[in-house]
């Protein structure tokens, strides 16, 4: 039986959902209402999305349907690549606190370092961001600050300027695909690792090792992604329509990869692709 907790706490002190609900590519309105809703009974009380998915307002929607106490559940949402500065980011945060239909988020990130609009100021436009994020952290309507998508060169120009440490990194991890630089240099400073596409967007369901692991473990191969996952201290977010699956993604806390099965598919390498350089982007 497995002793993994079901809750890792943030270096200041708030506790996060070890598994949560991934929303990217789930469209707005009915999609977003229907699975958030099978997510929130299925037992996840964790729930990512962002503005730029442009679903906020139906997860805030399934969020209220479902009855349960603001205080039992842990919402993230991310500042969208368009807004930069100050003013526009505090305007940001309000309407994500509105579409949401809540007076406080659990965790607000900084999407991407260096977004297509902002590639000749992403260090200032950044940090001007993480001042209004701070203070809409003094002011409790964020209770914890985070990046996504960042590495060693985006964290130290943040940490120049900032007053509030990140808390979070969210990157893609998934077998095959662990930037480990940025896995390290991360935790150094703190930082729990969320996983983003933890399932390698469903390229691993066709790699013989996870599947030869899934068969040992009498497991389905996204669950073995996920326990590996959780073993490695990482936070995955998988995200996924069917009811089924979401309630199969949630069951990973009863069993244990062995250290082989953890050495098999730590030597994967590049199966699933690998992850988009954030100095590079379009969007």
């Amino acid at each position: 039986m497995s002793t993994m907790k079901k809750h890792y706490t943030l270096s200041n002190g708030v506790e996060i959902p070890s598994i949560g609900f991934g929303t990217w590519q789930v469209q707005e309105g009915r999609e977003t209402f229907d699975v958030v809703t099978y997510a929130l009974e299925a037992g996840y009380r964790h729930i990512d999305t962002a503005q730029g998915y442009g679903n906020e307002e139906g997860v805030g929607k399934a969020v209220k349907q479902s009855g349960l106490k603001r205080g039992d559940l842990f919402i993230t949402s991310k500042l969208v690549n368009r807004v930069r500065g100050y003013e526009e980011t505090r305007r940001a945060i309000e309407e994500s606190l509105e579409k949401l239909g809540t007076d406080y988020m659990d965790l607000f990130l900084v999407h991407w370092p260096v977004p297509a609009g902002f590639a000749a100021t992403w260090q200032t436009s950044n940090a001007d961001s993480w001042r209004a994020m701070e203070e809409a952290h003094e002011e409790g309507k964020i209770r914890a600050l985070g990046i996504s998508n960042f590495r060693k060169k985006h964290i130290d120009e943040l940490l120049k300027t900032a007053k509030v440490v990140p808390v979070v990194n969210q990157i893609r991890l998934c077998p095959g695909d662990v930037l480990q630089e940025t896995v390290d240099y991360s935790r150094k400073q703190g930082m729990l690792l969320q996983a983003y596409s933890p399932l390698g967007t469903g390229k691993l369901f066709d790699v013989p090792e996870i599947l030869d692991i899934a068969k040992r473990n009498k497991r389905t191969p996204a669950q073995v992604a996920l326990r590996w996952s959780l073993q490695m201290g990482f936070n995955p977010l998988p995200k996924s329509i069917t009811p089924e699956r979401i309630r199969e993604n949630l069951q990973v806390y009863d069993f244990e990869l062995t250290q082989g099965d953890m050495d098999q598919i730590n030597a994967l390498d590049g199966v699933m692709g690998k992850s988009t350089d954030p100095d590079h982007i379009t969007w």
